[in-house]
């Protein structure tokens, strides 16, 4: 059996060898003359897969290790009878935490206390969902839009309450009237009742309160980039910090410049995102082959570089507005990959789109809050609590 996978998935060779011949390439240029031979293919975002790639190979069965299927002909797959399957919320963890560090970034960037502000976010599935779980245990304002799950679930009004949080679904238009902190995590669609493409185009970026917040860590073409580079040259007083951009790999030069923060679609390339994906799929290949799975991600993946942090639970007390900020960016602080992609901008198109793809090939290790024990506060403590909602592994006193 001939395996033919994204080179950039990590533990492939680990999980799959033992199913068949593993053979990588790099997936942006992944062609129909390299998977014709396949019995399975594995990809992640940037391979897009369809009629063109697939219709003379022997594939039989397609997995990407990734939340999102916007790359994907599910249709097509349907039609030719071959098997799918993906890895939904691998990687919410790693983007609640870029989030997360993100709003503690512009926190103290502004002055402005997150305490303070209604946060909308903007597609309520795997990573928003969670990261609305997070944000109210957090004790933060919080409203969510989702019109697919509030069709599904019941819930059209602002008085059903039906959500996983007991919330209820609110309009975009209400989100803009209401809010003052955006979280994108919408899939891509450009069609059906509710496409997302450019769901923030010119008029609503027009409508985001003074002050505003807006983040994208979903997909870069829920936002009209070009709409939202002239929305920044017009109005200094938003803050914008975008993980995902429309044309990826290129990346608008001008736009670049003008947020915040600005990062190589890396928020959910977390060490145990990137490597839960891999056992996803490799669960679901084994189970379409109908063969046991043999391989588990707890013994192949590595203990973390920084395991344990003690804080002194009378000093915490002191310092705890900050302490919380703190141990978010000892854990990942996205300024660096800010600063990674800012020395990119310089080359001309071609060269800067390479440096993307690098940039992501060649992400160093980063591990998520969870990974990280804190001793030291007990239970009950304010910064406890804090600790815990954030996301980390509290171990008593």
């Amino acid at each position: 059996m001939q395996i033919v996978a994204d080179e950039n998935i990590p533990l492939v060779d680990e999980f799959f060898s033992h199913l068949g011949r593993v053979v990588k390439y790099p997936g942006r240029q992944l062609s129909a003359d390299q998977v014709k031979d396949a019995d399975i293919l594995l990809v992640r975002s940037v391979t897009p897969v369809n009629k063109s790639l697939l219709d003379n190979s022997a594939v039989k069965f397609v997995a990407s290790a990734t939340i999102g299927t916007d790359h994907v002909d599910i249709d097509y797959l349907r039609q030719r009878g071959i098997g799918f399957a993906n890895a939904p919320g691998c990687n919410a963890e790693s983007v609640v935490n870029y989030v997360l560090s993100s709003l503690f970034h512009l926190e103290a960037k502004t002055g402005r206390a997150l305490t303070a502000r209604k946060i909308g976010i903007i597609g309520a599935g795997n990573v928003g969902s969670l990261l609305q779980e997070r944000l109210l245990s957090m004790g933060l304002s919080v409203v969510i839009n989702d019109p697919p799950r509030a069709e599904r679930e019941g819930n059209k009004g602002e008085n059903n309450a039906g959500n996983d949080a007991g919330q209820p679904f609110h309009s975009l238009d209400q989100l803009l009237t209401d809010c003052d902190t955006f979280c994108l995590h919408t899939p891509l669609t450009t069609t059906g009742p509710y496409p997302s493409y450019h769901l923030l185009d010119q008029s609503e970026l027009q409508k985001l309160n003074p002050g505003s917040w807006l983040i994208n860590a979903g997909r870069g073409g829920a936002i009209n980039n070009r709409a939202l580079s002239v929305i920044l040259a017009e109005r200094s007083d938003l803050s914008v910090i975008l993980d995902v951009w429309e044309n990826e790999p290129s990346v608008d030069v001008s736009l670049a410049q003008q947020v915040d923060i600005g990062t190589p679609h890396i928020a959910g390339y977390s060490l145990e995102g990137r490597m839960k994906g891999t056992e996803m799929i490799y669960q679901a290949a084994c189970d379409y082959l109908d063969v046991a799975a043999v391989r588990v991600l707890d013994e192949l993946i590595p203990p973390p570089v920084l395991d344990t942090v003690a804080l002194s639970e009378s000093l915490a007390e002191q310092e705890s507005q900050g302490l919380q900020r703190r141990l978010v960016n000892l854990c990942y602080d996205p300024r660096e990959d800010h600063q990674r992609l800012m020395r990119t901008l310089h080359l001309d198109p071609m060269a800067r789109a390479r440096e993307f793809d690098r940039l992501r090939k060649e992400y160093p290790m980063r591990r998520e809050f969870g990974s990280l024990k804190i001793t030291g506060i007990t239970p009950g403590h304010k910064l406890y609590d804090a600790l815990h909602a954030t996301g980390f592994k509290l171990m008593g006193g």
